[in-house]
């Protein structure tokens, strides 16, 4: 064992969101029982590519006796977590074929990838290439009556609430999405409540930090569903 850095989880602050799951390309952190742990010290380099990550601040870097990171050992780890039949439902990226056979009466589906949440999304995840992105308050689709068919058709999604989450860490997600894609276009869809339209702020400063100059459509929805504005807002 040798003093080095070594990645440390408070699991009180953690919530298993698992982004710091996939944000270590060493596969030294996991899920257990609805927390991230460090599995093996010798998985991890202590280079803390997980701590941007971790909305909830869970994450640190702290200087210890530990063991060696094992650099063929972690390789011989990932090749078997290849081969491993387990993936979070949750963080798995899987595109979707809109649901073309809805049972009668019912209306189609009209998602085309999963997650959506914009705190679990893989920023490289195929479904954003080339894709006109919708950045939605998720409190939308329970106001409009007609979200999937008026907004939601042939587009890609991510949601969030600009009031209860941290809006630093959706701005920084979102730039990360837009320096690693080239997107057709953005729309930004909220609820007329002041606090919703943190979402536009969001959008805006993840232009600034990504380096995009997208002009992007902002639309307004009212607490019964409808449209209330729609305005172009330039970079």
């Amino acid at each position: 064992m040798t003093l080095r850095n070594i990645v440390k989880i408070d699991e009180n602050k953690c919530n298993g969101c698992g982004l710091c799951v996939t944000a270590c390309a060493e596969g030294a952190i996991k899920l257990i029982n609805g927390k991230a742990k460090l599995i093996s010290e010798t998985y991890c380099d202590g280079l803390g590519a997980c701590l941007g990550h971790c909305p909830q601040d869970a994450i640190t870097i702290e200087q210890r006796q530990a063991d060696d990171f094992d650099e063929k050992a972690t390789k011989a780890h990932l090749e078997k977590e290849k081969h491993s039949d387990f993936v979070c439902p949750g963080l798995s990226a899987k595109s979707l074929k809109p649901n073309a056979d809805s049972a009668q009466g019912s209306v189609a589906s009209q998602l085309t990838h999963w997650p959506v949440q914009l705190k679990l999304v893989n920023p490289q995840a195929p479904y954003f290439d080339d894709a006109h992105l919708l950045l939605v308050a998720d409190c939308v689709p329970f106001a409009m009556g007609d979200f999937h068919s008026r907004f939601l058709m042939g587009k890609s999604v991510v949601v969030g609430c600009p009031k209860l989450d941290d809006p630093h860490f959706y701005i920084e997600k979102l730039a990360d999405i837009l320096r690693s894609n080239k997107l057709k276009a953005l729309s930004v869809v909220h609820m007329e409540v002041p606090c919703c339209h943190g979402l536009t702020h969001i959008a805006r400063e993840a232009m600034k930090l990504s380096g995009c100059k997208m002009t992007f459509e902002d639309v307004t929805v009212s607490l019964q569903g409808n449209v209330e504005r729609v305005e172009m807002i330039h970079p």
